[in-house]
């Protein structure tokens, strides 16, 4: 085997779509010396469970460990159970209520589930940094925490900014990112993966290595995913994911409603498209030989396959297009049933009550929101008057956003 032109060649595709690679030269030599001696490279990516669900967003760069295991080398998903207990302060402006171990231990498990939607279990191994976080003891914590001064944890721009702002920084929060370095000392890595924003504390873990007489692991990023709307980080508290976990016409439908200028990105990033046709794709969307629609539907599709599977992407598609582009109503769309009480003489139902009686809409104020914005439809006409009565002389059909759709029956239907 020509090892430095294999070792070249695996370097160009890691190297791919990644932001920072610390240091490309010691990835190389890693590289050459794992094909010289048949060993794996043991390849990190931790994430603390503060949410049951992980979304695209997340899969930016366990598409790269993906990557990793295709070229040979061990993958290491270590679940922060320990850290999560803190809170990964990064790009926080306030300090990140903890979890309860039972919340941490749910979330566990969702993730151990989701993750090998992607990855190879057999080339992957499963950690929780509990196993030596809990074993550190005061006396370690202390040890570590002595290896950093103040000055070089507020370097951090979240840290920074917060402290010129005047808003509180928990001293506890301070030893989030010496944990986390720690976590690679554990593990002896030869690469740690992250999102830009875990920049900092991927470097942490260099220098610790280095302070305990290990070969520094190898730092590499990847780009943060934009969400639904196309400016801020995908996040599940803003509304703005695609989920893993979610059913195939959600996944589908949100696919297709993301901005024209995020799709080939999307592509790079969170899928297995190859790229030559992603090239082709960005090359006919550049020239109008391909329509942006046309574009999004080759996306939604492999999404869902990747995430359910090929049957449940073409059932997917086809909804999509009898709903939204024939515009045909559901005929599976879930029933709602207004109580008598509700109805008020002349067979009218409040327009603000039946959205939240729906469950499309958590309270009453949402539901003027959703109105305001031309976000209801009763009838296929869209209700702007929030005081707006709906006659339920017969079956109504209501729709709230892009997405939820109801049939609403009169009282006496129920029986």
């Amino acid at each position: 085997m020509d090892v430095k032109g294999e070792a070249r060649r695996q370097l160009a595709v890691l190297k791919a779509r990644s932001v920072d690679l610390l240091v490309e030269g010691e990835l190389y030599q890693k590289l050459c010396r794992a094909l010289r001696t048949d060993t794996p490279l043991r390849v990190k990516l931790g994430l603390d469970p503060t949410a049951p669900d992980l979304h695209i967003g997340h899969s930016v760069v366990i598409h790269k460990l993906r990557e990793f295991q295709a070229l040979g080398h061990q993958v290491i998903f270590l679940i922060g159970d320990f850290t999560g207990m803190i809170g990964d302060p990064s790009g926080r402006s306030e300090t990140r209520k903890p979890l309860t171990p039972e919340q941490i231990q749910e979330n566990a498990e969702t993730y151990k589930r989701q993750i090998f939607k992607i990855l190879d279990p057999e080339r992957t191994i499963i950690e929780y940094n509990s196993r030596w976080g809990k074993a550190l003891g005061s006396e370690g914590i202390i040890k570590l925490a002595a290896q950093y001064t103040v000055a070089r944890l507020l370097e951090r721009d979240d840290f920074q900014k917060r402290f010129s702002e005047g808003r509180p920084i928990s001293l506890h929060e301070f030893l989030y990112p010496l944990l986390q370095g720690y976590d690679s000392v554990a593990l002896r890595a030869d690469v740690e993966l992250g999102g830009t924003d875990q920049k900092f504390n991927l470097l942490v873990g260099r220098e610790l290595m280095r302070d305990s007489g290990l070969e520094p692991q190898v730092i590499m990023t990847l780009p943060i995913l934009e969400g639904l709307d196309g400016v801020q980080k995908m996040s599940k508290s803003l509304g703005n994911y695609i989920g893993i976990d979610e059913p195939p016409q959600a996944i589908f439908g949100k696919a297709m409603s993301i901005p024209d200028h995020l799709i080939v990105r999307y592509m790079e990033l969170a899928t297995a498209i190859p790229r030559e046709d992603i090239t082709a794709i960005r090359t006919g969307l550049a020239d109008g030989s391909v329509h942006p629609r046309d574009a999004k539907d080759r996306l939604a599709m492999a999404l869902v396959t990747q995430y359910h599977s090929n049957e449940a992407a073409e059932e997917a598609a086809q909804w999509f297009r009898e709903t939204f582009v024939a515009r045909i109503f559901p005929a599976d769309a879930p029933p709602v049933i207004p109580p008598a009480d509700l109805v008020e003489p002349g067979g009218g139902v409040w327009i603000i009550r039946l959205v939240t009686l729906a469950g499309a809409a958590p309270s009453g104020s949402e539901a003027r929101r959703l109105i305001r914005q031309g976000g209801v439809e009763v009838d296929g006409n869209v209700v702007r008057d929030e005081d707006y009565r709906v006659i339920l002389d017969r079956e109504r059909r209501l729709q709230v956003g892009k997405r939820r759709f109801f049939r609403v029956l009169p009282p006496k239907s129920a029986a």
